[in-house]
């Protein structure tokens, strides 16, 4: 390695399905003394639309240019994104799903689709405040290809 950056060959691996799972959360924190509960919050911040709808979707266009935004990061054929929002006390929790039938795995897909749906929220309630913040981007699971499946275990 002469010290100039290079994409990794996977010439060399097999085409596998190959699938990851990863999540976000925007995180609430009281505003002012005022504890609003995450859907006043989006009433009162998002006058842009359907806000869980619009984070959702940015996941999915997130996961699919990847490889743009990311140096490096090989161009994969997606044949399967979605992005799930889900409500749990002061936060929100999404979830992305990536799937490919290719040479190398779709992880970073899948934290890049989590992590954009919940900064699309952030921007779409930033408006009411500025004390959210985006936690716990991580990878949940992997499978396909030479490493089999891997599972994130609870603690980790």
């Amino acid at each position: 390695m002469d010290g100039h950056p290079v994409m990794v060959d996977v010439s060399d691996k097999s085409v596998t399905r190959r699938t990851a799972v990863a999540e976000a959360f925007l995180e609430f924190e009281a505003a002012g003394g005022a504890d609003l509960s995450i859907s006043e919050r989006i009433q009162a911040g998002s006058h842009k639309g359907e806000a869980f709808r619009v984070a959702e979707l940015a996941g999915i266009m997130a996961a699919k240019r990847t490889s743009e935004l990311i140096p490096l990061c090989h161009l994969l054929p997606l044949t399967h994104v979605s992005v799930r929002s889900s409500v749990e006390s002061a936060r929100v929790r999404f979830e992305a799903t990536c799937t490919t039938t290719a040479q190398t795995g779709v992880e970073m897909e899948a934290l890049f689709a989590a992590g954009t749906a919940a900064l699309t929220l952030y921007d779409m309630l930033k408006s009411g405040g500025h004390t959210m913040q985006v936690t716990g981007i991580k990878l949940l699971s992997k499978e396909g290809g030479r490493s089999g499946v891997w599972q994130r275990t609870p603690g980790q």
